[in-house]
């Protein structure tokens, strides 16, 4: 089997202010370590538009329109204090969006066995109908809802490892059990939701982290809460809000782990996906904001998906 690196060039038009994290060097980091010789077995596609259908199975319609009437003109406009739009946003964002559908279509059809969206904006934070921390479309959501209403799948699990919690994605699929959502994140840190006491209708495990927690930490939460919770669900679908913030280097917060800690964790999560979900894994980027620490934690993700895909 293969594996597919899911892109596009308009990701890199979503302009944020000077000085802002989360901004376009971000996928050109990316674009080079995954274009050496490495890399080279990997399918590469272009992603689509997310259609509005596929939008507005997470997000209302008024979410969307206000989204784009937002949209400005010339400049940049705040839509919180976090999260900026400038005129090629939202189709950045659609771009995001979309290629979590086209990952979804080619792994469960069988085309490949994992995919990788090398995307942004990122879209963990966005709830049902709020843009913030840098998101306006929730890709793994959008993905996941892909998954269960247009392939009938019963059972996703979403897996969040990225230092912030995610928010959004808790609040689109607490109360709906055939998606499970698991969140390793330090705590306290922005958002301030992912509290060990919110736990949906029994789909939703979070595992907060103490700030200056390393590998220890988190592989205990890990192998004691996240793993043996995501087997009682067993998942059809591994799907992995790939954050990588949490890595030393990280200007956003202050846990220690280090690529090698998203190498571990890359292959427990297959070793799940093999087991309930026959290999079938999505991984879509969210946060990872020091540039050399993104592209080696990100390289070394994505090796380890090609390595069990093969």
């Amino acid at each position: 089997m293969t594996m597919a690196l899911i892109s596009h060039p308009d990701c890199l038009d979503h302009e944020t202010p000077p000085g802002h994290p989360e901004r376009a060097d971000r996928l050109r980091v990316l674009d080079r370590v995954l274009g050496d010789e490495a890399f080279m077995h990997l399918v590469r596609v272009e992603a689509p538009l997310a259609e509005d259908a596929h939008i507005l199975r997470c997000h209302p319609r008024s979410h969307l329109d206000k989204l784009e009437k937002a949209v400005p003109e010339t400049g940049d406009r705040a839509i919180d204090a976090d999260t900026h739009m400038s005129p090629r946003s939202l189709i950045a964002a659609r771009r995001a969006a979309g290629a979590n559908v086209l990952a979804v279509d080619m792994v469960l059809s069988g085309e490949v066995e994992a995919a990788f969206c090398a995307v942004r904006p990122p879209g963990h934070h966005a709830e049902t109908v709020r843009a913030m921390g840098f998101c306006f479309f929730n890709n793994a959501a959008v993905g996941a809802l892909h998954a269960v209403e247009h392939h009938g799948l019963h059972r996703v699990a979403i897996i969040d490892f990225d230092v912030h919690h995610g928010n959004g994605t808790q609040e689109i699929f607490e109360r709906d059990g055939r998606v499970f959502y698991a969140s390793t994140h330090e705590w306290p840190l922005y958002p301030g939701t992912g509290a060990a006491h919110e736990t949906g209708v029994g789909n939703i495990l979070n595992a907060p982290l103490p700030g200056l927690s390393g590998s220890a930490e988190f592989r205990s939460a890990m192998e004691n809460q996240v793993l043996p919770a995501l087997e009682r669900f067993r998942p059809e679908l591994v799907y992995i809000s790939a954050g990588f913030d949490a890595h030393a280097r990280d200007p956003l917060s202050t846990l220690q782990l280090s690529e090698r800690d998203f190498v571990w964790a890359t292959h427990a999560l297959c070793d799940l996906a093999e087991a309930h979900a026959g290999g079938r894994v999505v991984s879509t980027l969210e946060g990872g904001y020091d540039l050399e620490g993104l592209a080696r934690s990100a390289a070394a993700h994505v090796k380890v998906l090609m390595e069990r895909a093969g």
